[in-house]
């Protein structure tokens, strides 16, 4: 299930779209997609949450910080992309390179906290929205949405573009519904002007955080800097910076549609739950107050699709960006469902128990604290970031201007100091504690930030590249025994004619295996007679005499086995052969659940080289 992995991000993907398009609109339609799919995870439940609380509590007061959070993240995100685009890496592979083992690990486990606590809004999220358009319990909500990542990740397998077009239909039903919520609500422009005045006070601090930290997201900058390498752009400075310039406007397009998202939501909950003395504590009571303050019943069964048709895009980036993290930082891969499976498993305990122990109405709250540690999380990815996008040596003439470096060291600057103040406001009456607590985080924060320049002359550590020097000696292997399971289809003929070339390549042997899972077979073994025990062994016979036939030696076996898995598995530790020849079934997806993948659990069992031919 995981294994060691070296090379590409997104490597099923890597380089599969094509950019050289004739005139701008095309070639501008071949780059959109990396954007709409990032800009997803700023307008998910949590962001719901952050912006209902703000504009119901506050009006249009903390619309600035959502101007300001876009702005940032217009910024942040046109880095990413360029760092993917000319070093070839995404974020969590460049900060393995540069530095050392217990701060990538540390790194890495602060990135997995803040995907567990997207996918926490996530859950909830949909959860909601499910209890609002079918009066499903949130409990049973839960629990249904933690398997609805296993449906988009089947949808993965018609590619990158398939997705991105399925992510930019999600994200118009979102803008459509809070459009015609806008209208109908009338906002009052004037009123609206004055929220772009900046002003915060202790209360209103937390909720700003939220909203910056559901925003800017930090696992969208390892998954920009990875998507956008899925996009074949060519390998000389011309066409560098082409893709820079593409990339930049697919940012500035995508993620001004997720402001007008946001946006709407504030303003819509400014519009009617402030403006009438409505105090939201819930999305649940948002839902049912639309209808009677607007007018119209739609309005809230708009709100619902809106929130359901949210909470499944972000479903679809959460995973790509786990898979990201864990490939970049510690090298290794998961299987997509089970490193889905276990990220939701992480977000889906803490959903529960919130909901058993203190009731579906403190599921609000729950939803803003995840976009509070995802803020929390966000100078260990936007640090890292400035400095990999401002290094020349590795950047070259894309290295940030002076200009640049100045805006984003300064949006990296209120992040932190929005953070710490908040930090000192929830942990200052735990005295002591809260020292030990933060003491440790603020040391590698400084440490990040400072080790560009303290570690200047240190050389790089390599993702997947090898000195030619280093490349070892490959000798051609010699085949002496070669097995070759067969089950009596016609994959059969093709397995042994990929192995008997071998066979008559290097004089070798074949032993030709085969395994009866008959009933009769498993209860007496090798004392089995049937008719199809008869048949197998008629059929193996014929196979082995038109094999002598062409002066190949050859071996029939057959075993009486429950599972052809642990049979094969068994003769090739009893064997010891140089190579395993198998045919392919040929079909994926659900038969694969119905008929077994022999194959996949053989290859992980076995100390052997397997040839998998079809």
């Amino acid at each position: 299930m995981v294994q060691k992995i070296s090379g590409k991000s997104l490597a099923e993907v890597h380089s599969s779209v094509g950019v050289k398009h004739v005139g701008f609109w095309r070639r501008m339609m071949a780059f959109s997609g990396p954007a709409y799919l990032v800009s997803v995870g700023y307008m998910d439940p949590g962001n719901w949450a952050t912006d209902l609380e703000g504009g119901a509590r506050f009006g249009y007061q903390l619309l600035w910080v959502l101007v300001m959070s876009n702005l940032m993240a217009v910024l942040l995100q046109t880095l990413s992309a360029r760092l993917g685009l000319i070093r070839g890496r995404d974020l969590a592979q460049a900060c393995r390179e540069a530095y050392p083992p217990v701060v990538n690990y540390s790194l890495w486990i602060l990135c997995e906290l803040a995907i567990a606590a997207c996918d926490l809004a996530e859950i909830v999220g949909a959860a909601i929205a499910l209890n609002l358009l079918f009066q499903m319990p949130l409990l049973y909500g839960v629990l249904i949405t933690s398997f609805d990542a296993l449906v988009i990740l089947w949808l993965t397998r018609y590619g990158i573009r398939f997705i991105e077009s399925l992510v930019l239909v999600l994200i118009a039903t979102i803008g459509g519904c809070f459009a015609v919520e806008i209208f109908w609500a009338k906002p009052n422009l004037a009123e609206m002007a004055t929220g772009l005045v900046p002003r915060l006070n202790s209360e209103s601090l937390y909720v700003a955080i939220g909203i910056l930290g559901a925003t800017v997201m930090p696992h969208n900058l390892y998954l920009h800097s990875a998507l956008v390498q899925t996009r074949r752009i060519g390998a000389t400075l011309e066409d560098k910076r082409i893709a820079c310039r593409f990339n930049f406007l697919d940012s500035a397009l995508a993620l001004n549609l997720a402001l007008f998202v946001n946006a709407g939501i504030l303003i819509l909950a400014a519009s009617t739950f402030f403006k009438n003395g409505q105090e939201v504590k819930e999305i649940q009571q948002a839902h049912l107050l639309l209808a009677p303050l607007l007018g119209t019943t739609m309005a809230s069964v708009l709100f619902a699709v809106a929130l359901l048709a949210s909470g499944q895009s972000s479903t679809i980036t959460g995973t790509m960006a786990g898979q990201i993290v864990m490939e970049g930082f510690v090298n290794l891969r998961m299987q997509p469902w089970l490193r889905r499976l276990l990220t939701r498993l992480l977000a889906i305990v803490p959903a529960i128990l919130t909901i058993i122990l203190a009731g579906e109405s403190a599921t609000y709250q729950l939803l803003i604290l995840s976009q509070v540690v995802l803020s929390l999380q966000l100078p260990f990815a936007i640090i890292p970031l400035i400095h990999f996008t401002s290094d020349k040596a590795k950047m070259g003439e894309f290295a940030n201007k002076l200009w640049v470096k100045v805006l984003a060291w300064l949006t990296a600057a209120i992040i932190v100091a929005l953070n710490l103040r908040l930090a000192w406001q929830t942990l200052s009456p735990l005295g002591g504690w809260a020292f030990a607590l933060v003491a440790p985080i603020v040391g590698m924060l400084i440490w990040v930030t400072l080790n560009p320049w303290l570690a200047k002359h240190q050389p790089a550590r390599q993702v997947d590249s090898m000195p030619l020097s280093e490349v070892p000696a490959m000798e051609p292997p010699k085949y002496a025994n070669i097995l070759v399971p067969l089950d009596h289809s016609d994959r059969d003929a093709t397995a042994l004619a990929h192995a008997s070339a071998l066979a008559r390549q290097h004089g070798a042997k074949l032993h030709l295996l085969h395994v009866e899972e008959g009933v009769t077979s498993q209860v007496y073994g090798d004392l089995s007679e049937t008719a199809e025990v008869e048949e197998g062994h008629l059929y193996l016979a014929r196979i082995a005499a038109r094999l002598q036939e062409q002066e190949i030696a050859c071996e029939i076996r057959i075993i009486h086995r429950e599972s052809p898995r642990k049979a094969i598995v068994e003769a090739a530790r009893e064997l010891v052969p140089d190579l395993i020849v198998m045919g392919a079934h040929g079909h994926s997806g659900i038969k694969d659940l119905i008929f077994g993948t022999t194959i996949n659990a053989v290859r992980h069992e076995v100390s052997v080289p397997v040839l998998i031919v079809r």
